[in-house]
């Protein structure tokens, strides 16, 4: 699976969340319509989407959007982020403060909720979707082990690539790097 093929499944279920069902449910639906092997190279490109925004400026936006955001936090984040799709999860990796543009951050911050983006489900979605079709019972996590050692994938990135760390509790520091975002979730003034 190419990176455009995996753009094309979370487009896919996007368009089917509009219906009655949430993205990951939607996305674990679409994923099951694929052949194992399918779901495990869909699961190679989402480590690599989700590895890409390891960042210290994305995890300063989770960190306002979220009113703080932890570790596991962030990847729910990082996984909610590929479930906006390609252009805005492209405009988010560009410059994370976009994110104070996307409608439906405006409307959790005005409603102050810090739900928005999160989406713990979607990190999980290939081995629920792998589950699914292995009619032999076969384990998603034992697939995905062998597969990546096949591979020389490396699991995803570790901090060294994460930019420069700055101090999220620092409301000037964040108006700072983050100045579209910060007027949202933390007013004008100082």
């Amino acid at each position: 699976m190419d990176t455009s093929e995996f753009w094309t499944v979370i487009e896919a279920a996007r368009s089917a969340s509009a219906a009655k069902k949430s993205f990951a449910e939607a996305l674990v639906d679409e994923l099951a319509t694929r052949t194992k092997d399918d779901i495990l190279r869909y699961q190679e490109r989402f480590d690599e989407a989700h590895g890409a925004v390891y960042r210290w400026d994305v995890w300063a936006a989770a960190y306002l959007i979220g009113g703080g955001c932890s570790d596991d936090s962030f990847m729910d984040f990082r996984a909610g982020l590929i479930g906006l799709g390609r252009e805005w999860y492209e405009r988010a990796a560009a410059c994370p403060d976009v994110l104070a543009e996307h409608p439906a951050v405006t409307a959790a911050a005005e409603a102050h909720s810090d739900e928005v983006v999160f989406n713990e489900t979607v990190n999980y979605a290939a081995s629920y979707a792998f589950e699914r079709v292995a009619a032999d019972g076969g384990d998603f996590y034992e697939a995905w082990n062998e597969y990546r050692t096949s591979r020389n994938a490396s699991p995803e990135a570790a901090s060294e690539g994460m930019g420069e760390d700055f101090d999220f509790d620092d409301p000037d520091e964040m108006r700072r790097r983050l100045p579209l975002l910060a007027a949202l979730y933390l007013g004008n003034t100082p």
